[in-house]
């Protein structure tokens, strides 16, 4: 299970990984974050960028260097990361390579409940899925192919990225399949459903099996 740490925020991390090379001040930090991809790996809230900077410095994870101001621009502090924050830091990483945690994506949610709506809706609504999926996968091939001559343990989240695109796109696909020949078990109570309004009694049974007790 992940430990509750200090500064749980993402950035944190993010802000950790970008100090480790040299010492930065935050406008720099997220100008290197985001030249790093760093958002397409992380879910980085940039609004919350300077909180997130002020707590590492608060847990020692950061210190100040020096702090200046050029012509008219806002007084700008430079941090570097202290043993603490490497030790932070490496820790986290472990924990987020090492410790599986559940995880609730979006696609995942919409799953649980699309019997709401229509299985032809649902049908429209993965093949424009699909689509996107198929896109995505284009433009992270694309990538890994324009930096071959990177070595790959720089790209190994973007493998990653494309591994889990295409693994959901092929299982879009087989679902696809079933509802357009219908082998999906269920369906055909689930159109009648849509079409009626009444729950057939199959499912009623199931929601009734499925509510919960006192």
């Amino acid at each position: 299970m992940a430990q509750r740490r200090k500064v749980g925020n993402m950035l944190g991390l993010a802000v950790l990984s970008a100090v480790a090379g040299r010492p930065m001040h935050p406008y720099e930090m997220a100008s290197v974050l985001r030249a790093r991809g760093k958002d397409d790996d992380m879910k980085l809230k940039w609004g919350s960028l300077y909180t997130v900077v002020g707590n590492l410095e608060k847990h020692g994870f950061i210190e100040a260097v020096e702090s200046g101001r050029q012509g008219g621009r806002p007084e700008r502090t430079v941090y570097r990361i202290t043993d603490a924050g490497y030790g932070e830091m490496a820790d986290w990483v472990r924990e987020l390579i090492g410790v599986p945690e559940p995880e609730f994506p979006r696609f995942k949610a919409g799953l649980s409940v699309m019997g709401v709506l229509s299985p032809d809706e649902v049908t429209a609504l993965l093949l424009e899925r699909i689509a996107l999926l198929e896109k995505r996968v284009a433009h992270l091939r694309a990538t890994l192919a324009e930096h071959g001559d990177v070595p790959r343990v720089f790209l190994i989240e973007t493998e990653y990225d494309l591994a889990m695109h295409e693994a959901e796109a092929a299982w879009v696909r087989a679902m696809l399949a079933e509802f357009t020949d219908g082998s999906l078990p269920g369906l055909a109570e689930w159109r009648e459903f849509h079409r009626t309004g009444a729950v057939p009694p199959e499912l009623a049974d199931l929601a009734e099996r499925g509510a919960t007790k006192d």
